[in-house]
């Protein structure tokens, strides 16, 4: 009876549509795939399954730790500077640019203010030689104006 059916099922198929290897190896991977579905969410609904990825991912954690530890100390031997290590003086390299930055900025404050302090006093003995200048015209102008007011008197 099997063989009837599956020479039925041969010549329905050679009857209706040429043979398609690719329609037959989706139908096959649906089928499987639906099947495997099912097992993997029947197995991660067991308090069995939780427990084993807790078991695995202790020793995950700790084989981790125990190669960090092994690293470091066998980089600590052999004089090589760790993540650790560099990332340390990235940060102080990081700190002191910032500190020759700030230092730079007050430099220039200073500069600046001592640049315009130079400027004023220049200013100054500019002012106190006009003065100068001025006094000497002035008492020029008081002399002759003395002599003009002498000689029509």
């Amino acid at each position: 009876m099997a063989e009837q059916n599956m020479i039925r099922e041969m010549s329905y198929l050679s009857q209706s549509k040429p043979l398609d290897p690719f329609k037959m190896w989706k139908d096959m991977y649906d089928q499987t795939e639906s099947n495997w579905n099912e097992a993997i969410q029947e197995s991660l609904k067991k308090e069995s399954f939780s427990e084993g990825m807790g078991e695995t991912l202790n020793f995950y954690l700790q084989f981790k730790e125990l190669a960090k530890k092994t690293t470091e100390t066998y980089l600590q031997e052999v004089n090589i500077p760790t993540r650790d290590d560099l990332a340390k003086v990235a940060s102080l390299v990081i700190n002191l640019e910032e500190k020759v930055d700030d230092l730079n900025d007050k430099f220039e404050d200073e500069l600046s203010k001592v640049d315009s302090s130079k400027e004023i006093n220049q200013l100054k003995t500019v002012v106190t030689n006009l003065e100068q200048k001025l006094d000497g015209i002035l008492g020029v102008l008081e002399t002759l104006s003395n002599r003009t007011v002498n000689s029509e008197q």
